[in-house]
């Protein structure tokens, strides 16, 4: 069934909000098997609001509205929504007895506006409220349908989850399944290469790449008449895209690379600490985000100048002087001096030029070393990986050294799990 998403609100094109119901809405549709052909959104203006719902109609069978259900002259959604499915407003017993209800307490005194939330469509499906005063409801007409939900997302979240979901799991006739592969090390450009007799002859399952800030995902999905159909399409395309790029995968199910290393330190007991110049502290602050970490994470070194890396590090000045802070060297001075320090398992350090300045001919900005010492099972291992990002935004190199060094552990994990 095509559907669109119609989001009412002045203040969404105004910029005042971040529309996440839109975004919200898409994943659940998609997974229910409702084929999302559209965003709107349209402003508190009663005319545009139904114009472009006959707009939308030429093209789609299926409506999900949120916002403009509230008390206020504002509030607009239903009675245009009415006027474009030829109904009208009606008082909803059941609804106007649960709002009178609602404003017994004398804390929350009920102005007369209120009162017009208990007006629904006379053919109205009532979608009750129960996180909030402003029903919802679905219509409707000559083949067409239209679901409206409140505008705040706790409210349309939970409206959705026990009212629409199960409704519209009662019309779907078909199911969609999904997986988000991970993967790192390799740029969207050349994972689509590797990929591109599969992209070619896609038909069912369908596969995409897109990049995100530092790796690359993929994006299996598979739409059949039931789940488990479904579910086995995509694991069995799984299988072949492994072969040809597992090396750069690292997660399966759209987990965050900081999330997979801090479980898998958690889950083996493997200790880190940690010396940062250039992130500053950027890699302690995203791996300590999750709960449980303090079992295994030491400490971090932010080791910004050169008298930290040699006070706090033990980096020889001699090697500074000859080969710089920002090279192959110092960033294995810097990992085996956090080792030294620690005694921690995993050792981890960088040291790069992050921009926008600071660069030169033989060093440009984006010239990042990332150092790692770990305890592996053949005795201490110290790599150094050097990185060339190639950009001016001081941000992105910091954040792509932070996912480099990641990966980096993550790598290191496996060969001491074994």
């Amino acid at each position: 069934m095509k559907t669109a998403i119609l989001s009412v609100g002045t203040e969404i094109l105004f910029g005042q909000i971040v529309n996440t119901n839109a975004t919200y809405l898409s994943k659940e549709l998609q997974l229910l098997g409702y084929d999302v052909m559209y965003h709107y959104t349209v402003g508190d203006n009663p005319e545009r609001l139904k114009e472009i719902i006959h707009h939308i109609f030429v093209d789609c069978d299926m409506i999900l509205t949120t916002g403009g259900l509230g008390p206020t002259q504002d509030d607009l959604t239903k009675e245009m929504v009415c006027e474009a499915m030829n109904d009208v407003l009606v008082e909803n017993e059941e609804e106007m007895q649960k709002l009178k209800s609602y404003f017994k307490d004398p804390s929350r005194p009920m102005t007369p506006n209120n009162l017009k939330q208990a007006y629904l469509p006379s053919r109205a499906i009532v979608l009750g409220n129960d996180a909030g005063t402003a029903p919802g409801f679905a219509l409707q007409d000559s083949g067409k349908i239209i679901i409206c939900m409140p505008g705040p997302p706790s409210e349309m979240e939970r409206m959705f989850i026990k009212k629409v979901k199960p409704w519209l799991e009662e019309k779907a006739d078909s199911a969609l399944y999904y997986r988000i592969i991970r993967t790192i090390g390799i740029g969207e450009s050349q994972l689509e290469t590797e990929l591109l007799d599969l992209i070619d002859s896609q038909t069912d399952p369908t596969l995409a790449t897109y990049a995100k800030e530092g790796e690359s995902m993929i994006r299996i999905a598979s739409k059949r008449k039931t789940k488990e159909e479904a579910i086995d399409a995509v694991n069995k395309m799984i299988e072949q895209v492994k072969e040809r790029v597992g090396q750069y995968i690292y997660n399966f199910d759209d987990t965050d690379l900081s999330e997979v290393v801090a479980q898998k330190l958690i889950k083996n007991n493997i200790s880190i600490s940690a010396a940062e110049s250039c992130t500053a502290g950027m890699f302690a602050s995203t791996i300590t985000c999750y709960p449980g970490i303090s079992a295994i994470f030491d400490r971090s070194f932010v080791t910004y100048s050169n008298n930290a890396k040699v006070e706090e590090l033990g980096v020889s000045e001699e090697t500074l002087k000859i080969f710089g802070a920002v090279s192959e060297e110092t960033a294995t001075e810097m990992a085996e001096g956090v080792m030294k320090k620690t005694g921690s398992d995993i050792c981890v350090s960088v040291t790069g030029i992050a921009g926008p300045d600071g660069g030169t001919d033989k060093k440009p900005v984006g010239l990042i070393y990332i150092g790692i010492c770990y305890k592996s099972k053949t005795g201490n291992k110290t790599q150094v990986k050097e990185l060339l990002t190639r950009r001016p935004d001081r941000n992105k190199n910091r954040k792509i050294s932070v996912s480099v060094m990641l990966d980096c552990v993550n790598k290191a994990i496996d060969e001491i799990v074994g």
